[in-house]
């Protein structure tokens, strides 16, 4: 009888022990199944904490030594004590696991460490951790198993030269030189890491621009700002090879648009970022005749269930966007729907970060996207070179972009590159969620100073054509 639960989560990351709490708040008979030692799984282990305290300490490193002079200190003497800031992140990551586990113990969530699969309806296999298994019986399981790193053929990680963002987040020194293969989001979030700590560093990005997937004035802009800190950018290049020499790398990579203009660049670390796959194999799927589609996601309808109706599935291991707070969302939709309840989620009001300095972050549609729908727009931007705050803390690079329909005013996206973009986005989130106009969030009063004035500016610029302060 111990071993019968109304809910069995499979991954206790974002989306998997977010399920778990919110199914046994709801008053379910609950168990959470994680591979690792410990709760909270990419994201809160090798992925979105430990990479924002790296993030955070490199850009206070940054201001201390690049700014602190315009700010009246002296600060030519700052260095890094790398071993010390990876103490802090090590540190940071501990203290949440542990926080997950309190919550679990608080809600009576029982967690089972080791391999979990599919055996047959209604039924749990775990292989714990230390040897034996577990058989568990659940009314309704949960596929919430999250992603892993994309492989890139030919290529073999190491996670001491060639590495993944896992590796990239356990460097025991700075290195001399960086290559990033892929100018996404994390790839960029680690070149900005280790560009700031004093290595050169280069991004080799098949597309011809980064954040292909981003509003393009965004990417464009960004890209100019990422070279004026250091970083080099490789477009529409492809990667042939990478092979390990020494005690570095050498990759080897070739121009799309000119055949004969080959690359061939050497680096003490390579880091592999070109995306993530979801981590669905070896799960029992097929016991259960459970579909994956071609990228290996889980198939599901609209309210998460699988082809059995008691199997559902959420995150990084369904379609959409591979993000923690998607997937967090997802977790407490499919605990309300089994416990009986209706719950919504409006995909096109999820925010996308880029937790860099200044930060990235977008919410709703991009221009192009627009255009590609025959949707009529306006466009409101407004400058932080004209926000008071951002000029005094010297965080001016940066623009608020809001689009808006033509007719309605309704708004459609935002996009964001600035001080705090990350947090502000989740305004124009709400907004969208709850179909407001660009004259809306104009007409709301904004604290003076802050960034977010700019939001209020931009909303301005798309509602009455013009802003105040610019």
């Amino acid at each position: 009888m111990s071993n019968e639960f109304d809910v069995v989560v499979i991954g206790a990351g974002p989306g998997g022990y977010v399920c778990a709490i919110k199914a046994a708040q709801l008053g379910l008979k609950v168990a959470c199944v994680e591979k690792n030692e410990t709760l909270g799984g990419t994201c809160l282990n090798i992925g979105c904490i430990p990479s924002k305290a790296l993030l955070h300490a490199s850009e206070v490193f940054h201001v201390a030594k690049n700014k602190g002079s315009a700010l009246g200190f002296k600060s030519t003497s700052v260095e890094v004590d790398l071993p010390v800031m990876m103490k802090h992140k090590d540190k940071t990551v501990d203290e949440l696991t542990k926080g997950i586990a309190f919550l679990f113990k608080k809600n009576n969530v029982t967690a089972f460490f080791g391999i979990g699969g599919l055996t047959k309806e209604g039924e749990v296999s775990v292989r714990l951790n230390g040897g034996k298994t577990e058989i568990l019986k659940a009314k309704n399981i949960v596929i919430a198993t999250g992603s892993d790193s994309a492989p890139l053929p030919g290529v073999e990680t190491d996670e001491k030269i060639i590495v993944t963002s896992t590796g990239a987040l356990k460097l025991e020194s700075v290195p001399k030189k960086m290559i990033v293969i892929g100018g996404g989001v994390i790839g960029l979030e680690m070149a900005s890491v280790w560009s700031r700590l004093g290595s050169k560093v280069t991004v080799i990005e098949y597309a011809d621009r980064i954040l292909p997937g981003m509003d393009t004035e965004i990417s464009t802009a960004f890209k100019k700002i990422m070279e004026k800190q250091g970083v080099e950018f490789k477009t529409s290049t492809k990667v042939l090879s990478v092979v390990k020499q020494g005690k570095g790398a050498v990759v080897s990579a070739k121009s799309l648009h000119n055949a004969d203009e080959t690359i061939e660049e050497t680096a003490d670390i390579v880091l592999l970022s070109i995306g993530r796959t979801p981590y669905t194999a070896n799960l029992g799927l097929e016991n259960l005749s459970i579909p994956v589609d071609a990228r290996g996601r889980v198939e599901i309808d609209a309210q998460f269930r699988t082809v059995q109706k008691n199997v559902y599935a959420i995150g990084d291991a369904v379609r959409g966007p591979m993000l923690a707070h998607k997937a967090e969302d997802e977790g407490v939709a499919v605990a309300e729907i089994i416990a009986g309840q209706h719950p919504h989620i409006d995909y096109n009001a999820i925010p996308n970060v880029i937790y860099t300095w200044p930060e990235v972050a977008s919410v709703g549609a991009t221009e192009e996207e627009l255009k590609q729908q025959g949707i009529s727009y306006k466009i409101g931007k407004f400058p932080f070179a004209a926000n008071g705050r951002a000029k005094a803390t010297l965080n001016a690079d940066g623009f608020v972009k809001i689009l808006s329909d033509k007719q309605t005013d309704r708004i459609l996206g935002a996009h964001i590159i600035g001080p705090d973009a990350g947090t502000m986005i989740n305004q124009i989130a709400m907004a969208i969620e709850f179909k407001a106009s660009a004259e809306d969030v104009a007409r709301v009063c904004h604290a003076h100073p802050t960034t977010a004035e700019a939001m209020k500016e931009a909303s301005m610029a798309a509602a009455f054509g013009k802003a105040i302060h610019a």
